[in-house]
C-alpha cells in the first residue's frame, strides 16, 4: 500500500522546512507529502515546494485544507499530519500494518516535545483508547476507501477530528498505536495545561451536545489553523 502525508499549513514558516525534512526518510521510501495551505503570508507555501511532492492552496480552516489534500493525494492511505508533530521512526511501516487488516484507520499515542506535560500525554492517549475517538495531535490515517465512506472531514470550524472519528467508528474500532508521535506543547503552554484540558473538555462536551461549531471556535479563540 502506498502512504500519502497531508500537512495542513498556516503561517508556519519558521517550522516548516524542518516539518517536512523530517518527512524525508518516508519520501525516499515512496510516500507522498501534500502541503495544503490555507493562505498564509509568511512565505510557507514558498519555503514547502522544494521539500514536497505538491504545495496547494486551499481554503482556510484545517477541514478544508486537508479535504483539499485528500482529493489530490495518490496514496491507498491517507496520514493527517499537524506541522507541528512528528512521526516515529517506521512510522509507513506501523501504518501499513496496522491497516492491512480488518481495521480501517487508526492514530498514534501523543507526547510532548521535551518530555513536557506527561500526565496531559497519558490522558489524551488513555481517553482516546477507550472512546475509540482521535485527535488530529495524534497523526490521524486511514485507508482512502474509508476516508471516502466517511465523507471525509466535515466541514465545520472545530472538532473537525472528532466528527471523523465517529464517523469512522461505524467501520472499524481504530488501531491504537503505542508508538508515539511528539508534538508541541505550545497550545497549552500558552493558556496553562488545567486550563487548556478543561477547556476542550467543556467544547468536547457542548460539540456532543449539538452546539454550533463555529459558537466553540470563537469561544476556543480558533483565530489559527
Amino acid at each position: 500500500m502506498t502512504l500519502s502525508i497531508v500537512m495542513p499549513v498556516l503561517n508556519e514558516a519558521a517550522g516548516i522546512a524542518a516539518a517536512l525534512e523530517a518527512l524525508a526518510p518516508l519520501r525516499a521510501r515512496g510516500a507522498e507529502v501534500i502541503v495544503a495551505d490555507g493562505g498564509s503570508r509568511d512565505g510557507t507555501a514558498d519555503l514547502a515546494r522544494a521539500l514536497a511532492d505538491r504545495v496547494l492552496t486551499a481554503p482556510r480552516g484545517r477541514a478544508a485544507q486537508m479535504n483539499a489534500g485528500a482529493a489530490v493525494a495518490h496514496g491507498d492511505v491517507l496520514l493527517f499530519l499537524h506541522a507541528d508533530t512528528r512521526l516515529p521512526d517506521g512510522a509507513d511501516a506501523l501504518i501499513r500494518d496496522a491497516v492491512a487488516g480488518a481495521r480501517a484507520w487508526g492514530r498514534f499515542d501523543v507526547a510532548f516535545d521535551g518530555g513536557a506535560l506527561p500526565l496531559v500525554a497519558a490522558t489524551m492517549n488513555l481517553r482516546s483508547r477507550l472512546t475509540g475517538i482521535a485527535t488530529g495531535d495524534q497523526a490521524m490515517f486511514m485507508t482512502r476507501d474509508a476516508f471516502a465512506r466517511a465523507g471525509g472531514f466535515p466541514p465545520i470550524a472545530l472538532m473537525e477530528d472528532v466528527a471523523l472519528s465517529a464517523r469512522l467508528k461505524r467501520l472499524s474500532r481504530p488501531v491504537c498505536l503505542r508508538e508515539r508521535v511528539v508534538t508541541s506543547p505550545r497550545r497549552w503552554q500558552a493558556h496553562g495545561a488545567v486550563r487548556t484540558v478543561l477547556t476542550m473538555w467543556r467544547l468536547r462536551l457542548a460539540f456532543f451536545l449539538g452546539a454550533d461549531p463555529k459558537r466553540l471556535a470563537r469561544a476556543y479563540g480558533h483565530g489559527r489553523n
